[in-house]
C-alpha cells in the first residue's frame, strides 16, 4: 500500500553543468500532473507516460532544471575574448554618431556573462539525462510512498479491528433487542385492552403485531454487511494491489450508510451509543483513507 504524498530527486551529469529533476506529490482524487521548466513537446510527453506509469493518483508536480557549472578561470577567458569586441563596438559607435553600447550588452550578445549561454532542458542531447534523472526521482518518491504507506496500513489495520470490536457489540446488544421490544410491546396492549374493559387481543394480531415490531429492530441483515465490508476493507490494506484508495473510499461510505441504518433502528440506548463510537471510528478511518494512493 502506498501513501500520495512523497518527494523524490535525480539528476545526472552534463556537458556545462547538470540537470536535476524534482518531484512532489500530494492528496489528490485522481492522477494530477503539472511539468515545470520543460517546453519540447516531445519530452512533456515522454515526461508525463513516466509519471503515470509510475503513479495512480495524486496532485503531481515534475520540475526540471539544467544547473550550469563555472570553471574558475572561465572569467578570465571571457574578457580576453570580450575586450577588443567591446573596443570595436564603441569606435564603431562614435564613427557613426551613435550611443556607445553597454559592457553588459556585449556581454550579453557574446554570452560570455556568467550565467550565460549553456545548456537548456529542450536541447535534444539533454533529453535523454533529462529522463533518466526524472526516473531516479520518481523512484525516490515512490520509496517515500511506500514508506508512509506501511504507517498508513498500520493505522488502518486497528481502526478496521475497532470498528469491528463495535459490531460484535452491537450484536450482542441487539440479541436482547428484540425480546425487549416484544414485552413492551405485550405488556402496552394488554393495559390498553384492560383499560378499555375489550376481550383479549387474539394471537395471530398479537403474533403480528409483534412480529412487525421485530423485524423494526432486527440489524441482522445491517450487522452482515457490515462484516463484509470490514473484511474487504482488511483484504486491500494487506494486500498487493497498489491502488486501493478509491476502493477503500467506497467502503468507508458504505460502512457509513449501513450505521446508519442500524442508529435508526436501535432498540436501546446502548445500542446507540456504540453506533456513535462507530461513526467516530469510521471518521477517522475516512480521513486516513483520503491519504491512500
Amino acid at each position: 500500500m502506498y501513501s500520495m504524498t512523497g518527494f523524490g530527486r535525480g539528476e545526472r551529469g552534463i556537458d556545462g553543468g547538470r540537470v536535476v529533476v524534482e518531484v512532489r506529490a500530494v492528496n489528490h482524487r485522481h492522477l494530477d500532473l503539472k511539468l515545470r521548466g520543460v517546453g519540447r513537446p516531445g519530452l512533456e510527453e515522454a515526461l508525463s507516460a513516466r509519471v503515470r506509469a509510475a503513479l495512480g493518483r495524486g496532485a503531481v508536480t515534475l520540475a526540471v532544471r539544467v544547473d550550469r557549472a563555472a570553471a574558475a578561470d572561465d572569467g578570465a577567458l571571457a574578457l580576453d575574448r570580450v575586450a577588443p569586441v567591446h573596443r570595436q563596438l564603441v569606435a564603431l559607435a562614435a564613427a557613426l554618431g551613435a550611443p556607445p553600447p553597454s559592457l553588459e550588452l556585449t556581454l550579453a550578445r557574446l554570452g560570455a556573462a556568467a550565467g550565460g549561454a549553456g545548456p537548456s532542458v529542450d536541447d535534444e542531447a539533454v533529453a535523454g539525462d533529462v529522463l533518466a534523472a526524472a526516473d531516479d526521482a520518481l523512484a525516490g518518491l515512490r520509496v517515500m510512498r511506500a514508506r508512509e504507506g506501511q504507517a498508513l496500513a498500520a493505522d488502518l489495520r486497528g481502526r478496521i479491528s475497532a470498528l469491528s470490536t463495535l459490531v460484535e457489540q452491537v450484536a450482542s446488544a441487539s440479541a436482547g433487542a428484540a425480546a425487549e421490544a416484544h414485552a413492551r410491546l405485550l405488556d402496552r396492549v394488554r393495559r390498553l385492552l384492560a383499560d378499555a374493559g375489550a376481550a383479549e387481543l387474539g394471537p395471530d394480531r398479537l403474533a403480528a403485531e409483534l412480529a412487525t415490531i421485530a423485524d423494526r429492530v432486527d440489524v441482522s441483515e445491517e450487522l452482515t454487511r457490515l462484516r463484509s465490508h470490514l473484511a474487504q476493507a482488511l483484504g486491500l490494506v494487506d494486500g498487493a494491489d497498489r491502488t486501493i484508495g478509491r476502493a477503500l473510499d467506497f467502503l468507508v461510505q458504505e460502512l457509513g450508510r449501513e450505521l446508519n441504518t442500524v442508529g435508526s433502528k436501535a432498540g436501546s440506548a446502548a445500542i446507540a451509543h456504540l453506533v456513535v463510537s462507530g461513526k467516530v471510528e469510521l471518521e477517522k478511518l475516512r480521513e486516513q483513507v483520503q491519504n491512500v494512493e
